[in-house]
């Protein structure tokens, strides 16, 4: 790559990253993530602004849940109303279960030069006809786990593709007050030194939203200790070139886990 094309690259990366506090989030809810011997599983989801605070729904996200023996299920028919997604998925067998948007692509923007920055088209300016621009398209997953019964570790295992977080402390476990440790990976990767916020539901009542801003590690890990008990949702975005093939030359990618901390 030429030393021109990778400032290029490297400066719309930076200008993507600053872009994403401004985005919707996307986000699953299950009604309970400890469903005892409950037969089925019943989940929210959308996009907001504010963590949990749905303003509009998935209507074209491939939704489904992976059980505790890796295989996919197929949720209940999904209801689309205006502001949110709901549905239903069985869980007839013991174990943990990953509730999952699956990876959703969405709008395609443009990006444009503008003095050192690059900004995006429709938010606010305009790019002239002389201006550098390249195509972005948006990738979103939301994911949480369930468990019926004992908790079971095998869906737990990344998926290689894309951005994800692996969570090392099951969900099911976290405790409020104590340390969960999680990996965050692209492509199956480690991705160091990403900007990971964690959100708290009671944040809408208290004012008191951000729980932690942290960086992922060399490694990809990071830890997250919940004060207080409660559900949480952990957001992380990345943007980088897309994969050969795809509608777009990048792609801007957003990753949120949910989890309750007893």
């Amino acid at each position: 790559m030429s030393l021109g094309k990778y400032c290029f690259a490297a400066g719309l990366l930076a200008a993507l990253s600053a872009t994403a506090a401004q985005a919707h989030m996307p986000y699953v809810l299950p009604t309970l993530f400890d469903i005892g011997k409950g037969d089925h599983v019943t989940v929210q989801s959308a996009f907001a602004e504010e963590a949990f605070l749905p303003e509009v729904a998935m209507r074209d996200a491939p939704f489904h849940m992976i059980g505790p023996d890796g295989k996919d299920i197929a949720p209940g028919p999904v209801t689309h109303l205006r502001d949110l997604s709901i549905f239903e998925a069985a869980t007839v067998v013991d174990g943990t279960y990953r509730v999952t948007t699956g990876q959703r692509a969405g709008r395609k923007g443009k990006m444009f030069r503008q003095g050192n920055e690059w900004k995006m088209r429709g938010e606010g300016s305009e790019a002239t006809a002389a201006a550098e621009q390249v195509d972005v398209q948006s990738m979103t997953l939301a994911e949480a786990y369930v468990t019926r019964g004992q908790p079971t570790d095998a869906v737990l295992k990344p998926l290689g593709k894309a951005l994800e977080i692996q969570a090392v402390t099951h969900p099911n476990a976290i405790v409020a007050g104590s340390d969960a440790s999680f990996t965050l990976l692209f492509d199956g990767k480690p991705l160091a030194n990403a900007d990971i916020t964690l959100f708290r539901s009671a944040g809408l009542y208290d004012g008191r939203k951000v729980a932690a801003q942290v960086k992922s590690g060399a490694d990809g890990r990071f830890i997250l200790k919940p004060e207080d008990a409660g559900t949480y949702l952990v957001l992380v975005r990345h943007r980088a070139a897309a994969p050969a093939g795809a509608e777009t030359p990048y792609r801007s990618y957003t990753y949120t886990l949910t989890f309750d901390a007893a």
